[in-house]
């Protein structure tokens, strides 16, 4: 499954207990005719993937739906989903990189040519 949208926030990597497990959260918000706030765990070594975005980038996250049940002490079954992210794309198209170009005013305007002017090689 995939969430696009945008990064409204990306939270700080989280440590916890004495295994090192890590978490890191990140908010999209869609963009649709209601748009929705989308918290998306990535965890342990997916977290560090979040390390190359920032809020306002235009991104698609590939995530997976988790659920499980807790049976609470007077027995009664309760159940929890969460949203997993393992992948993240930027949707931000890169600008043409023009430094290799030459400004516009050392270009010269073409002259007027007819058709004589051009080698009739077509086949057809």
């Amino acid at each position: 499954m995939e969430v696009i949208g945008k990064v409204k926030l990306i939270g700080d990597v989280q440590t916890f207990g004495p295994s090192g497990f890590r978490k890191r959260e990140l908010v999209v918000t869609t963009d649709e005719q209601y748009p929705q706030m989308i918290m998306i765990e990535f965890l342990q070594d997916k977290a560090d993937l979040l390390n190359n975005y920032k809020v306002g980038q235009d991104v698609k996250v590939s995530i997976n739906l988790r659920g499980r049940e807790w049976i609470n002490p007077q027995g009664e079954a309760k159940y929890f989903n969460s949203i997993t992210g393992w992948r993240i794309e930027s949707l931000s198209q890169a600008a043409p990189n023009t430094q290799n170009l030459p400004p516009v005013d050392q270009f010269q305007q073409a002259t007027s040519f007819s058709q004589e002017d051009q080698d009739d090689d077509l086949p057809f």
